[in-house]
């Protein structure tokens, strides 16, 4: 079995692992709420083709056109449910007393978006927060996933998410990536649009793993396009991302210096293990999401571009794969939403409460701005705990054994998937600039 076939074949059955039942077409709306439970209303962009199933919209094919959905989602109260996770339903009508529920669906011209942003905007902070997911997400994945995001942050920041064409499986990471730069274009355009938008007072990107990609390059592009970034556009997060380190110093400096751009946030950790296997699908290229913050020559680079950097490769949590260990846990998650909030500086004893936490760089609060710290506390998971449709016939792909696919990883999931799966170090993290890229 080829190399790339064997990772493979360890992400697939480790999301098989801790699948559960969830009922499929949950995006056909139904009306239903129950007392206590919080109504999340969001507006979709997205270059998916529409779907011919009811309840999903939207496939993981490419549209040539941008469509906009106005969605209301329902999230059971708080006190029937875990803060970072996402209460799928077991089957339709949901349940909205202890599951999510798809309240309205709307779609809307841009005429109709601009509206929605102006009654969104009126009489309330004017801050956009616009998230980008990552690898492996269907439509309904990235819609609940965001709606759970504003809701266990607390943010007032209007929601806004783009949603790439994404296959939705873990066989499907090159037509994700190529997604990815198919969609750049429209992000683009979006995030000109509200820069332009006079209601909009400021922007928050948040991005996650392979979304990372996409965002630099469209905020890249806007640089190019217009001689700098927007100055709305004050604040970029970017959790695990699966981007290239060189690439990555190209993108940054072709937005030019840091007073002229948006102050950027990234959470990295060593033990992330699906950006080990992006790192070897890459020929061994370090992922900016998987390197050591402190160590040269990140911590000089990350100083001088103004950088904030937070390694929590020892934080300890259930997420086996190490990709979105930030959010798994809840006391991290409302400690540093509370404090940016507030416009306050965080120390590491807050972040980690008594776990070790590193903080690279300095002025995260002071300089992130408001409508950053709620986006930094965005709970969220790249490989949902979910049954994929069609694994068994993608498995069936790669013959052979999946056993024998297993046997170099073993040790590690003996020891529940613990094991340090740092990003190896080579060359290229020192040297200069290179223009090709994988991403995740």
């Amino acid at each position: 079995m080829r190399p790339d076939h064997t990772v493979f074949a360890f992400l697939a059955c480790l999301a098989l692992a801790g699948c559960g039942g969830r009922a499929e077409g949950v995006l056909t709306p139904d009306g239903l709420s129950a007392p206590g439970a919080s109504q999340i209303e969001l507006m979709t962009l997205t270059t998916r083709e529409a779907s011919p199933e009811p309840g999903f919209l939207f496939s993981g094919e490419r549209s040539s056109k941008l469509s906009l959905t106005d969605i209301t989602i329902s999230i059971p109260p708080d006190r029937v449910r875990k803060i970072g996770e996402v209460q799928w339903p077991k089957k339709l009508p949901a349940n909205p007393a202890v599951e999510f529920s798809t309240m309205s669906v709307r779609p809307v011209d841009r005429t109709g978006a601009r509206f929605w942003f102006r009654k969104e905007t009126k009489g309330r902070k004017r801050h956009v927060l616009l998230f980008v997911h990552g690898f492996n997400n269907t439509y309904e994945d990235a819609v609940y996933r965001f709606a759970q995001i504003v809701h266990d942050s607390g943010t007032e920041a209007v929601p806004v998410l783009f949603t790439w064409p994404s296959r939705g499986s873990v066989f499907a990471y090159n037509y994700d990536r190529e997604s990815t730069n198919y969609s750049r274009d429209a992000l683009e355009e979006a995030l000109q649009e509200l820069a332009k938008a006079p209601e909009v007072e400021d922007v928050s990107v948040l991005a996650h793993s392979m979304g990372s990609f996409l965002a630099l390059e469209s905020l890249r592009q806007m640089a190019i396009r217009n001689g700098r970034i927007a100055p709305k556009i004050r604040n970029v997060i970017l959790a695990a991302p699966d981007v290239d380190v060189d690439v990555f110093r190209q993108q940054l400096g072709e937005m030019g210096a840091p007073a002229e751009r948006p102050r950027f946030t990234i959470f990295t950790s060593t033990d992330d293990r699906a950006l080990l296997v992006s790192s070897r699908l890459a020929g061994r290229v370090p992922r900016l999401g998987a390197i050591d913050p402190k160590t040269e020559p990140y911590a000089s680079e990350f100083r001088t571009q103004k950088i904030d950097a937070f390694d929590l490769t020892d934080l300890q949590t259930d997420d086996r794969l190490a990709h979105g260990k930030f959010a798994e846990s809840p006391e991290v998650v409302k400690a540093i939403g509370g404090r940016l909030v507030a416009g306050q500086q965080i120390s590491d004893s807050e972040l980690s409460l008594g776990e070790r936490v590193g903080q690279v760089a300095s002025g995260v609060a002071s300089t992130a701005g408001s409508a950053a710290g709620v986006i930094i506390n965005a709970p969220l998971a790249v490989v949902d705990p979910k049954v994929r449709r069609g694994y068994g016939d993608q498995l069936g792909q790669f013959g052979g054994n999946i056993d024998d696919a297993f046997s170099p990883l073993r040790p590690n999931l003996r020891r529940g998937a613990q094991a340090p799966a740092q990003a190896p170090t080579t060359s290229s993290a020192t040297s200069s600039p290179s223009k090709s890229a994988t991403t995740r």
